[in-house]
């Protein structure tokens, strides 16, 4: 089941909200309750076999923090204050190889045998077809977080199992993030406070997420499949740019959109997630591109492997090593793909090259057309990221980098039948990637301060919002089936 579906907008979504708001059942039992059936139906809606696992996950983590945190009382250990408890680090470590292990065996187990048939030669070589549990790579990074911080002693161990069950379930972020981190909710799983005002900014919110889905997202995914669908010899130097282009508008409309309706979502039922974008094409450096784009998965990784290996107070050759072994992780992350592993190490590349040459702070000082000039380059760089992200195989990235550098046919034909119906929508969905309508916005309430003005602004706001439903509610019943990039990690 997805966001941008019918069957969520008009079914699942209006019945879990009208039994979580009964007027006559308001304990915090009966609602979380509710949430944590309604996100047990939803991760089943698709293929149920998979919740079991999920299930199964949730059980054998919730007795390894109730090991670790007995460990750590048994030997009177105090995590806060660094004097840890060998047999808590010894069940922390268990806890850490089976969430890999599942992992593992569910992501990577089948392309690395198949990758070993071919490599080797070996035709009888057994072959794993896993199918992969949909979001296992959100709620594994969602268990780590919880187990590790138990261990360092950040939060305490959760004892009711249904409580880190909804926890590690629920549905507004089970699938495709944001990670959220079990120190930012596991107070408000009790003690969270809805409202009329926080339902409607989270109602506001989720209608913004859909139309970037409905009405950008699918839109570029037009032009992008289009593009990459085509044989080396048959695309352009103009057309490979646009599809280039094109991915790089859909990945970050599908996949902040996917995040804005997940935050939305939680807000409606009182939860306050953290931002998962915040501008990222609007960056000054890869550092900073990287400080805005999927801003939980960055954050997990620096908090739960780069700083814990030393991250840069260490020497050189080691800093470099550890931002190696993130960018690598990272890759692996993404998928059982060497597109996805070369992707990891081409960022590493970039960063190191900016922390070596100082780029990064460079770019942060930058005024004027310096600032412009290192925006531009930084684009271009996360666009062949992104070409390499999307391809199918190493060798189709490089071909289609040649065909962006200009080899063959530099004829703007291709490109500009695509372009003849798309301009508008391309030019809303550039004007939508940068910060421009935010200071527009806190303009116009500066210069129109009485509160007739306020009250037309946000009116006009108001109704844009309801177009921007409706037609993403007729986009939904005119299109066809068309999930979330990310949720195939």
């Amino acid at each position: 089941m997805v966001f941008s579906s019918l069957i969520f907008l008009f079914g699942f979504l209006p019945a879990v909200l009208v039994f979580y708001y009964l007027p006559f059942f308001k304990s915090r039992a009966y609602k979380n309750a509710v949430l944590l059936a309604a996100s047990i139906a939803f991760y089943a809606w698709g293929d149920p076999v998979f919740v079991y696992v999920m299930l199964f996950s949730i059980l054998v983590n919730y007795v390894f923090g109730l090991l670790i945190d007995m460990a750590n009382q048994t030997d009177g250990a105090n995590p806060k204050s660094g004097a840890k408890s060998k047999k808590a680090k010894a069940w922390l470590v268990a806890a850490v190889v089976w969430n890999i292990g599942l992992l593992f065996i569910f992501k990577y187990l089948s392309f690395l045998a198949e990758t070993v048939r071919k490599a080797a030669n070996i035709q009888n070589f057994p072959v794993f077809k896993i199918a992969l549990p949909i979001g296992i790579s959100f709620f594994t990074f969602q268990i780590l977080s919880y187990i590790i911080d138990v261990y360092r002693g950040r939060v305490p161990v959760q004892k009711n199992i249904a409580r880190l069950a909804l926890y590690i379930s629920l549905f507004p972020q089970l699938i495709a993030g944001p990670i959220v981190r079990y120190e930012t909710v596991h107070d408000q799983i009790l003690n969270r406070q809805e409202t009329l005002e926080g339902f409607i900014s989270g109602l506001e919110r989720f209608i913004i997420g859909l139309g970037k889905k409905c009405l950008l997202a699918n839109y570029m995914a037009i032009i992008a499949d289009t593009m990459f669908g085509m044989l080396p010899e048959d695309l352009t130097l103009w057309g490979a740019w646009l599809g280039a282009i094109g991915y790089t508008l859909q990945i970050y409309f599908d996949f902040s959109g996917y995040s804005d309706m997940a935050i939305g979502l939680g807000l409606m039922f009182g939860f306050r997630f953290e931002e998962n974008f915040n501008y990222p094409y609007a960056a000054r450096s890869i550092t900073d591109f990287w400080r805005r784009w999927h801003i939980s998965l960055s954050s997990w990784f620096r908090d739960y492997v780069y700083i814990p290996l030393g991250g840069n107070r260490v020497s050189k050759p080691r800093g470099v090593f550890n931002l190696f072994v993130v960018w690598c992780l990272t890759g692996i992350w993404h998928g059982a793909n060497f597109t996805f592993w070369l992707w990891g190490l081409y960022y590493f590349v970039l960063l190191q090259t900016e922390r070596s040459l100082g780029l990064a702070k460079k770019a942060a000082d930058a005024k004027g057309f310096k600032l412009v000039i290192f925006r531009i380059a930084t684009l271009v760089l996360v666009m062949f990221g992104w070409v390499l992200f999307r391809a199918e195989s190493v060798p189709a990235a490089f071909s289609y980098f040649a065909c962006m550098l200009g080899q063959g046919s530099v004829s703007y034909e291709q490109a500009l039948f695509l372009l003849y119906n798309s301009a508008f929508v391309i030019a809303a969905a550039i004007f939508a990637c940068v910060p421009y309508k935010e200071l527009v916005k806190t303009r116009l309430l500066t210069l129109y301060e009485s509160e007739k003005a306020r009250s037309v602004f946000y009116a006009v706001r108001s109704a844009a919002l309801v177009i921007v439903l409706a037609v993403s509610i007729l986009s939904c019943i005119q299109s066809t089936y068309n999930p979330f990039i990310y949720f195939n990690f």
